[in-house]
């Protein structure tokens, strides 16, 4: 194992967007076994932290592998086409509107059940977007255009947020 590989190479996937998150979690757990710093605790100090470099480089790996709109982002980094969230915000018009409809429709439903069958359509148009996104990844290998489409899936998540804590207030 390098410090300078890459997640993928890391954790031994291929390096794609469309991951078994049981494989994902199984490589983490044995990679964590490998490095951790109680291993090494007869080596002294320098081997712990080591192992501790280790430890938090395999944990910051899993943590963008495991969660698709991460390891997209990673994938679309690694492929030249960082998502720059920060100063891209261009998103299309119809994809803003959307955004505008499903905020009215947040902050003018009266009830939990409203509020569920927004969240259902949220998480159906996360579903096909995540779909979209992983064809355009790893069948078209288009990373400029996964990145724009990743910026699009943050602001969704950030709205699934708000429905989730609009819930909490109702009392669910």
């Amino acid at each position: 194992m390098k410090l300078d590989s890459d997640d993928f190479e890391l954790f031994g996937l291929p390096r794609r967007f469309v991951q078994d998150r049981s494989e994902i979690d199984a490589r983490w757990r044995m990679l964590q076994g490998e490095v951790h710093p109680d291993r090494f605790a007869a080596g002294g100090a320098a081997a712990q932290r080591s192992a501790m470099q280790w430890a938090v480089r395999v944990n910051e790996a899993y943590q963008r592998l495991r969660d698709p709109l991460k390891r997209a982002a990673y994938l679309c980094e690694l492929a030249g086409a960082p998502i720059d969230a920060e100063n891209n915000t261009a998103m299309p018009g119809d994809f803003l509107m959307q955004q505008m409809a499903w905020r009215e429709a947040l902050d003018d439903a009266q009830g939990i059940e409203e509020v569920r069958l927004l969240a259902d359509e949220v998480s159906a148009f996360r579903r096909d977007a995540l779909e979209r996104l992983q064809y355009t990844l790893d069948e078209q290998r288009d990373p400029a255009e996964a990145a724009r489409q990743v910026r699009a899936l943050m602001f969704v998540e950030r709205f699934d947020d708000d429905i989730d804590r609009r819930l909490e207030s109702l009392g669910e």
